[in-house]
């Protein structure tokens, strides 16, 4: 029997210790996973990487 595994999640290093107001990010080969880290279970949303690569290209600094 084949047992599948999901993707990683990790947060940002600047999120802190408490992390409440945090996304959560799992990357792919094909796609950018992207979650909410106070509600793990609710669907989060998927991007490809070039569109991740120009949302955070966008950024302020």
């Amino acid at each position: 029997m084949a047992t599948t595994v999901g993707p990683s999640w990790f947060k940002s290093s600047y999120s802190g210790s408490g992390g409440s107001d945090c996304v959560e990010v799992a990357l792919t080969p094909l796609a950018v996973h992207v979650r909410d880290s106070k509600d793990t279970p609710r669907p989060g949303f998927t991007a490809s990487p070039t569109a991740w690569t120009g949302f955070l290209e966008n950024l302020p600094r």
